[in-house]
């Protein structure tokens, strides 16, 4: 068992505890720092994973061959990769211009959708990420810090779908 236990904790508040039930042998700090690093990993795979099950829908996939489930797991992971890549870097760094990421089909629909005004001059990373959460539920009070992986999924599966429905009626103009 590992204890790891915070140093300052708020005024008026208990530090926090954790005991860490390892398999693993800790024979020296540095090894107890490498558990507690570890542990703190766990929630970005649990939200990786997340993602995966209800945002790709993973475990509902009726394939019929290893091959096609291998397939489609490699597609539903490069998706979750991004959704998290999207959250990470909006939080880390928001002022990058938008288009660094998204196609620029990509962003301007997340004005359109919201029935928002597309703005001449390319926006930040920050403003379409928080296009893309409200479009997946966020409400973006101030009490309700940055968006979450659930929010910018959801907002980013609406976004490729009129991104789809976009090029579809470019395909189509003039056949009907």
């Amino acid at each position: 068992m590992v204890q790891a236990k915070e140093i300052n904790p708020p005024k008026g508040k208990s530090p926090l505890i954790w005991r860490l039930l390892s398999n693993r042998r800790v024979e020296s700090e540095d090894q107890a720092c490498e558990l507690i690093d570890w542990y703190r990993c766990r929630w970005e795979i649990e939200m990786f994973f997340d993602i995966l099950k209800v945002g790709c829908k993973v475990e509902k996939l009726q394939l019929s061959s290893k091959e096609r489930i291998e397939k489609a797991l490699v597609m539903a992971m490069v998706i979750a990769w991004r959704v998290m890549y999207l959250m990470r870097l909006g939080r880390i760094c928001p002022d990058l211009p938008a288009e660094l990421i998204f196609d620029p089909l990509e962003w301007k629909s997340s004005y359109g959708l919201l029935d928002k005004k597309i703005p001449k001059k390319v926006p930040t990373l920050n403003a379409v990420l928080r296009n893309l959460a409200t479009l997946g539920g966020f409400l973006g009070r101030k009490s309700d810090g940055d968006p979450g992986a659930k929010s910018i999924w959801i907002g980013f599966q609406r976004i490729q779908d009129c991104v789809y429905g976009i090029q579809m009626a470019r395909k189509l103009k003039g056949v009907f």
